[in-house]
């Protein structure tokens, strides 16, 4: 199929693709070996607040995570 770049560098994907994927709003764009290759990706609605209820409740800070890369550094 043929796309056509516009003079603002938007591409329209054909329908014929685009259909055939479901709920697809962003994609990862990269460059390999003179393609362009378009990744769908995916974004999950996720309440912070109950992940921040989860991180208190696993007693994890930023000392934590300082902790557990001095540790790693170590091995």
């Amino acid at each position: 199929m043929l796309a056509k770049i516009t003079s603002k560098n938007q591409i329209t994907i054909p329908k014929q693709i685009i259909s055939q994927l479901d709920d697809v709003t962003h994609f990862d764009v990269r460059l390999d070996k003179g393609a362009v290759v378009l990744k769908p990706v995916r974004f999950y609605q996720t309440d912070l607040e109950q992940v921040r209820l989860k991180i208190e409740k696993l007693g994890i800070s930023e000392n934590t995570v300082v902790d557990a890369v001095k540790w790693a550094r170590k091995k």
